[in-house]
């Protein structure tokens, strides 16, 4: 049985949530999961440099088959909407260089696939996500629970994508 192991990136300047979930079959399997940190002290493109690094050494250790991404909509904030389109272009620009494929999803369609409601709150996806991969505790922080949650969508979805 192949596996395919998904690498899930909720995007963000102060934390960019990961999660490494392997696909067996149809059962989706965290693998490990966490958050890159950037420190508030340091300008936008060194805090940049910095999700840059650690994701390449995420990639390095984990060697994830496809990268899958929030997809930006509209967003209330625009300094912080275009905050995290710089975080998102660093990290496909990762991906590419390791030509891998990057997936975006909305977090409606990540709601649905992982909760069955496209309305779900954050709870609710969380305590899903918890129960779907088996694990002891709700995963912390909600940054690495959203990014699970990406990479539980596209193990659920990737054969509809055929990606």
């Amino acid at each position: 049985m192949q596996t395919l192991r998904i690498l899930g990136l909720d995007p963000g300047t102060a934390t960019t949530g990961y999660g490494v979930v392997d696909k067996i079959g149809a059962n989706p399997k965290m693998v490990d999961y966490g958050a890159i940190l950037t420190s508030p002290k340091k300008s936008i493109p060194d805090r940049l440099i910095d999700i840059y690094n650690d994701l390449n050494k995420i990639i390095d250790q984990y060697q994830p088959d496809v990268i899958v991404m929030e997809r930006l909509f509209f967003a209330k904030n625009q300094t912080t909407a275009i905050a995290v389109g710089k975080a998102c272009g660093v990290m496909q620009f990762a991906a590419a260089q390791r030509g891998l494929t990057v997936v975006e999803y909305t977090p409606m369609e990540v709601k649905q696939a992982v909760v069955g409601y496209g309305g779900a709150e954050k709870k609710q996806i969380q305590f899903m996500i918890q129960r779907i991969l088996n694990l002891r505790e709700l995963p912390k922080p909600d940054d690495a629970a959203d990014a699970l949650a990406l990479a539980v969508c596209h193990a659920h979805s990737e054969k509809l994508r055929s990606v």
